[in-house]
C-alpha cells in the first residue's frame, strides 16, 4: 500500500481559516503530487480542520500556483475536491493556475456541472469571494435519521465462526448524529459479548454522506482497535466502495473489500489461517 509522502503539519500549512471572511484557504502551490495517497492525506486533513472550526460552511480560496498533479492521482483530487465542495462550500475560486492544470479543471467543469471559477490572480479571486453572500445560519442541531430500532436486524452474531455481521446495505449516514447511532450500537452490543470478533460489513447501498466521513473514519478505527480481529467489506460497484478504497490509501488500513458475501467470509477464513501461522 502506498503510504503518504505529506505529513500531518505540512499540510496544516498549506491551510488556513480567515474568520473575518468565512473563507478558508488551501495552497497547493509547488506540490508535485504523484500518488492517491497524498491527494486522500490532504482532504482527509481539510474534512478534520473544517469539522475542528465549528463552521461547517466555508468559501474556498484555492491556490494552484506551480501545482503538478500526475495523472493517477487526478480522478481521486476531483472526486474528494466535488464531495468536499458539496459538504461545506459557500463558493470556489482558484488561482494561479498552470495551463495544463487549468485545462483538466475546465475539462471536469464541463463534464461534472460545475463553475471552476478560475482567475489569474490572488486579489481577484479575493475579491470575487468577498462579493458573494454568506450562507451560514445559526447553527441548527441535527438530529438522527437513523434510530436504535431500524439497527437491531441489522447487528448479528455467529458464535461458532466468531464473526460479527453488520448490514449496513441502502442505509444513509447523513451526518455525525447517524454515525454516532450506529456505532454506538454496535459497541454496546460487541461489549455485551465480551469478546473480539471477525467484522463482516455488507456496503452494498451505503452512503456516507460528506458531512458524516471524519467522524465515521474516527469511529470506525476506534471500533476496530479495540474489537476487530480483523474486517472484510463487501461492497459489488457501490461509491461507497470507492470512497473506502481512496481513503484507506491515507488512513493505513487495507480495505478487504470483495463482491460477494461469500467472497468476503471466504476472505476471513483466510485471515483465521494467517493467524494461525503467525501462532506457530
Amino acid at each position: 500500500m502506498t503510504q503518504p509522502t505529506l505529513t500531518r503539519g505540512e499540510i496544516d500549512a498549506r491551510i488556513t481559516f480567515h474568520e473575518s471572511d468565512q473563507i478558508m484557504e488551501v495552497s497547493f502551490a509547488g506540490l508535485r503530487i504523484e500518488s492517491t495517497a497524498d491527494i486522500n492525506a490532504f482532504y482527509d486533513r481539510i474534512e478534520e480542520r473544517i469539522t475542528a472550526s465549528g463552521e461547517p460552511l466555508w468559501f474556498f480560496l484555492v491556490n494552484y500556483s506551480g501545482t503538478w498533479i500526475d495523472s493517477s492521482a487526478w480522478i481521486a483530487h476531483s472526486r474528494r475536491g466535488r464531495a468536499l465542495n458539496q459538504a461545506h462550500s459557500m463558493g470556489s475560486v482558484r488561482f494561479d493556475l498552470t495551463e495544463e492544470t487549468r485545462a483538466r479543471i475546465e475539462r471536469d467543469a464541463g463534464t461534472e456541472s460545475f463553475d471552476p471559477n478560475l482567475f489569474a490572480t490572488r486579489d481577484g479571486a479575493l475579491a470575487h469571494l468577498r462579493g458573494l453572500p454568506s450562507q451560514r445560519r445559526k447553527p441548527v442541531k441535527s438530529t438522527a435519521s437513523i434510530s436504535r430500532a431500524d439497527l437491531n436486524w441489522r447487528i448479528g452474531f455467529h458464535p461458532q465462526e466468531g464473526i460479527m455481521e453488520a448490514d449496513f446495505s441502502n442505509l444513509s449516514f447523513e451526518n455525525v448524529r447517524d454515525v454516532n447511532e450506529v456505532f454506538n450500537f454496535i459497541e454496546d452490543q460487541i461489549a455485551a459479548t465480551g469478546r473480539q470478533w471477525y467484522f463482516l460489513v455488507n456496503y452494498d447501498g451505503t452512503r456516507i454522506q460528506s458531512p458524516a466521513w471524519v467522524q465515521y473514519a474516527r469511529r470506525g478505527k476506534n471500533l476496530n482497535e479495540t474489537w476487530s480481529l480483523g474486517s472484510v467489506r463487501y461492497a459489488p460497484g457501490s461509491e461507497t466502495e470507492t470512497d473506502i478504497r481512496l481513503r484507506a490509501q491515507s488512513q493505513g488500513f487495507r480495505p478487504n473489500i470483495r463482491n460477494t458475501r461469500e467472497e468476503a467470509l471466504q476472505r476471513i477464513e483466510e485471515m483465521k489461517a494467517e493467524q494461525v501461522e503467525k501462532v506457530e
